[in-house]
């Protein structure tokens, strides 16, 4: 069992920035992802990584704002978000595959789930 904990939600004005963290326990070469849910809407996308940081995919509505990254010495998995807008309005959960290396952009594609981390944006 992988155990993943996310950090770094909260309060941003329109146009700022955060950067969200998951740690992963124990350590693993597991594939890593990040979606997100908003009120009322479908889990989504956000973002993937394998597991030397070599290749990442991104949800269609990123364009270019975001950033995932990992750092394997720490077990940590990091998604930079940059000129959030109202949109971005949601509950962000970081998630691992499984034995597979290949990047997976659906829920079904990931074995472990943290439990989320708020991301309000907000005037």
């Amino acid at each position: 069992q992988v155990q993943l904990m996310e950090s770094g939600g909260g309060l941003v004005q329109p146009g700022g920035s955060l950067t969200l963290s998951c740690v992963a326990t124990p350590s693993s070469s597991n594939v890593m992802g990040w979606f997100r849910q908003a009120p009322s809407k479908k889990r989504e996308f956000v973002a993937a990584i394998n597991w030397d940081g070599g290749i990442r995919n991104y949800g269609d509505f990123v364009n270019g704002r975001f950033i995932i990254s990992r750092d394997n010495a720490k077990d940590t998995v990091y998604l930079q978000m940059n000129n959030l807008g109202l949109e971005d309005t949601a509950i962000y959960y970081c998630a691992a595959r499984g034995r597979a290396t290949i990047i997976g952009r659906r829920q079904a594609d990931y074995s472990y789930w943290g439990q989320g981390t708020e991301v309000t944006v907000s005037s």
